[in-house]
């Protein structure tokens, strides 16, 4: 997340209300753009439509929620080693080769999704041929929605970046509403008209910010070798996000379309109805440690390359530590209130949503899943900022892991059981994650001086200037020039 702090901070420092709330604002969709875009428009499509139970309507729904949750596991791997590319790149001040790499990057995207699109469109789903088409085009879009993503909290005009998403979901909403009359076919048109807009919107703001001239390199080639942990966890997070739904479109009480597609409405609108609710602990979140964490984390390893006294040093290692407590005392508490006060209020909340009051435990058992799963993501984003991408990726496996085996004995337990997997794998690995992050942070000055040290690890041969250069120092954003003479940052 590169630079996003301190373009949150000026939002921040403003003397009005609407400073703080742009910034608030602004993390959301810089974090969850893609996500918050496909929720509220299926919302509004579906209220527009008039109702849930029509046939043209739920293959509509269903060709988008697979292509969301199925690209966003296929894409994880190449935009989590884009989004490391990207941030030591712009550590090194050396950002030219960024289009080129973009679009390479998107091609591999592509790819990873192309054999799924041709499985599900060209030969599993029975579907008519416009909706094929349709349904095709849209997995690749919203593929290349989770890539460009990635480079969304490196633009420094978030404004534009924020209403490139709000423009998008209104005529997506507008397009599909009009386009419905030609069935589910139409709609998805009409929602793959507004993802058209944003990924070109994007692209163009992608390309004015680097403008700089295409090459034939293929620059990220090195990274995925260098940094395959990070390939392998992102898959691992974000299929665990949705395995337990995958797994529960086969439930005894799922629902089958002539189309071929499963759903289990029960359980899917439930759940997502309760991943709602991690959206302001997630804004919290990123403007937390984009802006009181990373200061701190910047002063540790600062006085670290300008030889400070090692009680200077514990000093800022207090502070570290201090801010990681802040930050996760405050998600906490928004996210554990946000959880008692949608679990108290369940019926009210459903008797206005019409929803079926029997969805209920799987309703709070998904707003309990969702407080861990917003802890997960503090541990684990604090460990990748200590560049610990073996421990992340083996908390993420875990992740994947437990929620796989107790969605499955939940589903063979019955009704009653269903959330407990998606909750107790939640519950489960956030333990584990913050088991981790405790031992590593408080030894950070031993593993910023012995097991990150590179002179320590490299022959003897290898100077002090080469230790610099390499991976295992401090290029989580730290930048020496900044650091040294922070008067010429």
């Amino acid at each position: 997340m590169a630079g996003i702090g301190f373009e949150l901070n000026k939002m921040a420092r403003r003397d009005d209300l609407m400073g703080i709330a742009g910034a608030y604002l602004h993390s959301a969709f810089a974090i969850a753009g893609p996500w918050l875009f496909t929720v509220v428009a299926l919302a509004f499509t579906t209220y527009l439509y008039g109702g849930s139970n029509n046939e043209e309507l739920l293959n509509f729904r269903g060709v988008v929620v697979y292509n969301f949750s199925f690209s966003l596991a296929l894409s994880a791997p190449v935009y989590f080693i884009m989004t490391r590319y990207l941030a030591d790149q712009i550590h090194v001040k050396n950002v030219t080769s960024t289009p080129t790499v973009m679009l390479e990057s998107m091609i591999l995207v592509f790819l990873f999704n192309l054999g799924l699109a041709v499985f599900f469109y060209g030969f599993y789903f029975n579907m008519p041929i416009e909706l094929r088409l349709a349904g095709f085009a849209n997995m690749f879009l919203i593929s290349a929605v989770w890539l460009l993503s990635v480079y969304l909290t490196a633009l420094k005009d978030f404004s534009a970046v924020t209403w490139t998403f709000i423009v998008g979901m209104v005529i997506a909403v507008i397009a599909a509403n009009y386009l419905s009359k030609y069935g589910a076919a139409g709609m998805v048109a009409g929602y793959d008209i507004g993802l058209s807009i944003i990924v070109f919107m994007l692209a163009g703001r992608i390309f004015s910010e680097y403008p700089y001239h295409l090459t034939t390199n293929f620059a990220i080639k090195p990274f995925w070798k260098k940094y395959w942990e990070l390939a392998v966890g992102g898959f691992c997070y974000n299929a665990a996000l949705w395995v337990d739904k995958w797994i529960m479109w086969f439930a005894p009480e799922s629902v089958q379309l002539d189309s071929k597609l499963r759903f289990f409405p029960d359980y899917d609108s439930a759940m997502f109805l309760a991943a709602m609710s991690i959206l302001p602990s997630i804004a919290l979140f990123v403007f937390s440690i984009e802006t009181n964490f990373f200061h701190h984390y910047r002063r540790f390893y600062g006085n670290i390359l300008a030889h400070a006294s090692l009680r200077r040093i514990r000093q800022f290692h207090s502070k570290i530590m201090e801010a990681i407590v802040e930050g996760a005392r405050s998600v906490v508490v928004l996210q554990g209130v946000l959880a008692f006060l949608l679990i108290i209020l369940a019926p009210q909340i459903f008797e206005k949503l019409h929803m079926f009051f029997v969805q209920l435990g799987i309703f709070r058992l998904g707003i309990l899943g969702s407080f861990f799963q917003v802890l997960i993501l503090f541990a684990t984003i604090i460990l990748s900022y200590f560049d610990c991408r073996k421990s992340n990726m083996w908390i993420f496996v875990i992740y994947l892991a437990t929620n796989t085996i107790f969605t499955l004995i939940s589903l063979q337990a019955g009704y009653n059981y269903y959330g407990y997997g998606f909750f107790l794998a939640s519950a489960l690995t956030f333990f584990i994650a913050a088991a981790i992050l405790l031992s590593h942070v408080r030894k950070l000055p031993y593993h910023a001086f012995i097991s990150n040290n590179n002179s320590v690890k490299l022959p003897k041969a290898e100077t002090s200037a080469d230790y610099y250069e390499h991976e295992g120092e401090f290029n989580m954003g730290v930048d020496r020039k900044e650091v040294l003479h922070p008067s010429k940052a």
